[in-house]
């Protein structure tokens, strides 16, 4: 199982940009980077990945890479001998035990929820996935859901339904760490603040502190 509790989610940005920032994040403890650029062809999504993974198993050979969406370009890249451990499926994407099938027994799978209801259906599949992503925290320009902010209420409910683990995701900052980790979440996913950090790996290392300090 991954280390969850910072989750680097790639953001909009050069391709060079977005591996410099993900082999920093590495660096600075996040244990997952995602690649997710939108909208993105299927072969720049492969080389950005490519590169992303080059770098963060350099940076940080414990991060895990996931690709985000596309389980065939996860699939060509983990064929082709990159370090890609996996992908994050939308609620619109590849269902969980296709992607399951397709990509092995060893590779990380995450599936976006955000609703009870969404939370409850994971559960039904919780045997095809490893963690699940839930938001948005709040409100955020990154990525339009249309489902309503949770809040940091609505988490505790949601860590005790979900049969596996849970990453907060919306408009995280690490401001944000150690009052989300004390409600049970797994792990928080960050784009912008990450993205935007004039120092990523030493942002990442103060998301990380704040976290285990709010799950002491």
């Amino acid at each position: 199982m991954p280390d969850l509790r910072c989750y680097f989610v790639t953001g909009a940005g050069s391709h060079a940009d977005v591996v410099r920032i993900a082999a920093a994040a590495a660096r600075g403890g996040a244990g997952v980077v995602q690649v997710r650029s939108k909208p993105i062809s299927a072969h720049d999504l492969y080389l950005l990945g490519r590169d992303v993974a080059r770098a963060v198993a350099e940076a940080n050979p414990e991060t895990r890479v996931l690709i985000d969406d596309r389980v065939d370009v996860a699939a060509a890249l983990r064929r082709d001998g990159e370090a890609i451990h996996g992908v994050h499926l939308g609620q619109d994407d590849l269902p969980v035990a296709a992607a399951r099938a397709l990509l092995g027994p060893e590779a990380i799978i995450g599936l976006t929820t955000g609703t009870r209801e969404l939370v409850a259906a994971a559960n039904e599949v919780a045997e095809y996935i490893d963690y699940i992503g839930c938001g948005p925290f709040r409100a955020t320009p990154t990525k339009n859901s249309g489902r309503p902010p949770l809040g940091l209420g609505a988490y505790p409910e949601l860590v005790k339904l979900s049969r596996v683990p849970l990453v907060a995701i919306g408009d995280v900052t690490a401001n944000d760490a150690a009052d989300l980790a004390a409600t049970g979440v797994a792990g928080l996913a960050v784009v912008r603040g990450i993205m935007h950090a004039e120092n990523p790996e030493a942002y990442c290392r103060e998301l990380l502190s704040g976290f285990d300090e709010g799950t002491r």
